[in-house]
């Protein structure tokens, strides 16, 4: 059977951190900036650490190799 390849969508959203948790870029910035407000905007700057539950498929489905 031939290795699992890693999904190049996945790639380029997820990160690992060094003890192996799933990082991401906060939700809800793509599109409709003018709808949200000013405070949500700048706490949705940068990455979070995805919940334990979602980690967990996101390593076994779309991060088989690790990064």
């Amino acid at each position: 059977m031939p290795k699992m390849k890693t999904k190049s969508g996945a790639k380029k959203r997820f990160s690992l951190t060094a003890t192996g948790k799933v990082k991401l870029p906060v939700a809800g910035k793509r599109h409709g900036m003018r709808k949200r407000g000013n405070r949500f905007l700048r706490q949705a700057t940068g990455t979070v650490i995805a919940s334990e539950g979602d980690a967990r498929k996101i390593r076994q489905h779309f991060l088989p190799n690790g990064l």
